[in-house]
C-alpha cells in the first residue's frame, strides 16, 4: 500500500464520510472512492459498508484501521519533526480564540504542537464577537480558531473541520421555549435572535439564517460584543442565541437554559489564517490540532 492510499483510509475510517474525506486531503471524491475500492480488491473483502445515507467500517476495516493507524502515525510524526528540524521551526505563533472551552481546547492543542516543536512558543489571545477577523487584518494573531467557514471571504484560508458539535438554543430560563426539551429552528420566529456584532454577514447568516425553514422572518434583537454580553442578555430576556454545545458545561448559568435545536447545523471549529502569511508554523500547528483530535472525541463534551 501506497502512503498516500493509507492516509485516504484512516481519513475515511476517521471521517466516515467521503466529502469530508475529500475536503481534508484535498483530493477529489472520485480519487477517495477510487482508493477505496482498489484497497478492497486488494485486500478480497469490503472495508466499508456503503449505503445512501451513511458509511461505516466492516469488522474487517476497523482491524486494519487499528493496525494500520500507530504505525503509520509513528512514520508521520517522524517524517514532521525532520521537516521541523531542517526547516528550524521556532519563534512564536501567535492563536486567537473565543470562549473558556475553546481557550482551554487551543492550549491542549498547543502542548501537542509543543511536543513536536520545542524550539516553537505559542502564544494565546482571546477574541470576542465583536473582533470578527479583525484580529487577523490587524496582524495581532497568526490563526484564529473560529467556528466559520469562510472560503468565500477574500484573502483568508482555512484547515478542513477540526471538531464538529451539535448546536443549542441559549434561552432565558423565564421564557416559555425553556419548558422544552428541545426546539426546531421555526421555533426562532417566537424570540427575537440576538446579532453578534463584527461578524461579516456571510457568516452570521449561516448561524442564524434570516428565515425560519417555514418562511417565517427571524426578528433580531439586541446586538453584543462578547460571549458574557450574550449571555446577560439573554438571562435578562432579551434575546436567544444558537449556541455550541458545549456551552452547557462551560458556560452554565441559573437564568440560562440551553436547549438542542433538533435540525440546526452543527458547530465546525476550524483554522483560519491569512492566506498570504500561511507559514510552516501554522501548518505545524495544524497537524498539532489534527493528531490530538484523531480520536474523533470531542473533548469539549467528553470530559
Amino acid at each position: 500500500m501506497e502512503r498516500r492510499d493509507i492516509e485516504i483510509f484512516l481519513t475515511l475510517a476517521e471521517e466516515l464520510h467521503f466529502g469530508r474525506t475529500a475536503e481534508r486531503l484535498h483530493v477529489s471524491t472520485a480519487r477517495v472512492s477510487q482508493t477505496v475500492k482498489t484497497l478492497e480488491r486488494r485486500i478480497g473483502t469490503l472495508l466499508f459498508e456503503r449505503t445512501s445515507r451513511r458509511v461505516v467500517l466492516t469488522p474487517i476495516g476497523r482491524r486494519l484501521e487499528e493496525d494500520l493507524r500507530p504505525a503509520y502515525q509513528q512514520i508521520h510524526d517522524g517524517i514532521a519533526r525532520a521537516v521541523a528540524a531542517g526547516r528550524g521551526l521556532d519563534g512564536v505563533l501567535r492563536v486567537g480564540f473565543v470562549g473558556t472551552a475553546i481557550g482551554q481546547l487551543v492550549l491542549e492543542i498547543a502542548n501537542v504542537f509543543h511536543a513536536r516543536h520545542p524550539r516553537c512558543r505559542v502564544q494565546i489571545r482571546e477574541s470576542h464577537y465583536s473582533d470578527g477577523v479583525g484580529l487577523l487584518a490587524a496582524d495581532e494573531v497568526d490563526v484564529l480558531v473560529a467556528a466559520a467557514d469562510t472560503r468565500h471571504i477574500r484573502d483568508l484560508d482555512q484547515s478542513p473541520v477540526l471538531l464538529r458539535e451539535p448546536s443549542v438554543l441559549a434561552v432565558s430560563a423565564r421564557h416559555p421555549l425553556a419548558r422544552r426539551e428541545s426546539v426546531t429552528l421555526d421555533d426562532l420566529a417566537r424570540a427575537k435572535v440576538l446579532c453578534p456584532r463584527g461578524l461579516p454577514d456571510e457568516v452570521d447568516e449561516v448561524a442564524v439564517p434570516a428565515a425560519t425553514p417555514g418562511g417565517v422572518v427571524i426578528e433580531r434583537g439586541p446586538d453584543f460584543g462578547t460571549v458574557q454580553e450574550m449571555l446577560a442578555l439573554v438571562g435578562a430576556g432579551q434575546g436567544v442565541f444558537p449556541v455550541p454545545a458545549h456551552a452547557a458545561r462551560y458556560d452554565s448559568r441559573p437564568d440560562v437554559v440551553y436547549l438542542p435545536i433538533r435540525d440546526g447545523l452543527p458547530f465546525e471549529w476550524r483554522l483560519i489564517w491569512r492566506a498570504a502569511v500561511t507559514t510552516n508554523r501554522i501548518r505545524a500547528f495544524s497537524e498539532a490540532a489534527r493528531h490530538y483530535l484523531t480520536a474523533g472525541v470531542n473533548p469539549l463534551l467528553e470530559r
